[in-house]
């Protein structure tokens, strides 16, 4: 056990090593515009992904708006399980975030999802809504990529396929991009 703890960790100090300084740069800067410009952030994914994307825009909407004194306007779309599961139920489940997104986003609003394989049918499905909308798109994907990739504005790519290692590599620049307002806040001056 203590060979494979330690494999473990050696494989997931890679995947962190693989996060890009530049693009959690740029997604900074993304949410540093959405932030000045009065944006709607909307942040969502399946499973972990889903848990990362509440996460994140808890951090951002409250530790992040705290420091700059300005509330970032972030919606997680996991956060509303009836309405998720009324448009699973009478539409299709790849369109529980697409629905969402019609309903609230306009052109110049920012979407971030997380997504291990890339290809999640509810993910590329919305994102290709946001992009016919005039929506800025980022995506942070495992190794393989996936649709996501060849449709996003931004993606941030981790080079692992391994869906823990990847997740909490996602994680990590969430933290990061919160955590550079919390600790840096001239930045978004």
């Amino acid at each position: 056990m203590n060979q494979w703890i330690s494999d473990y960790v050696r494989a997931q100090k890679t995947a962190l090593d693989s996060i890009p300084a530049e693009g959690v740069a740029q997604l900074v800067e993304k949410l540093r515009v959405a932030w000045k410009e009065d944006r709607q952030i909307f942040v969502f994914g399946n499973g972990g992904s889903a848990s990362n994307a509440s996460h994140f825009a808890t951090d951002l909407g409250k530790g992040s708006s705290d420091k700059v004194g300005k509330c970032f306007r972030v919606m997680s779309l996991n956060d509303n399980v009836s309405w998720m599961t009324a448009l699973g139920n009478d539409y299709a489940y790849d369109e529980i975030f697409v629905r969402q997104l019609r309903n609230y986003a306009k052109p110049g609003d920012l979407v971030l999802t997380m997504s291990v394989s890339g290809n999640s049918p509810n993910l590329v499905k919305a994102f290709e809504w946001a992009k016919q909308n005039g929506l800025r798109t980022v995506a942070l994907v495992g190794a393989k990529r996936g649709r996501l990739a060849e449709i996003a504005e931004q993606v941030i790519v981790i080079n692992d396929t391994h869906y823990g290692r990847v997740e909490d590599a996602h994680m990590g620049i969430c933290h990061m991009a919160c955590y550079a307002f919390m600790e840096k806040p001239e930045l978004v001056k």
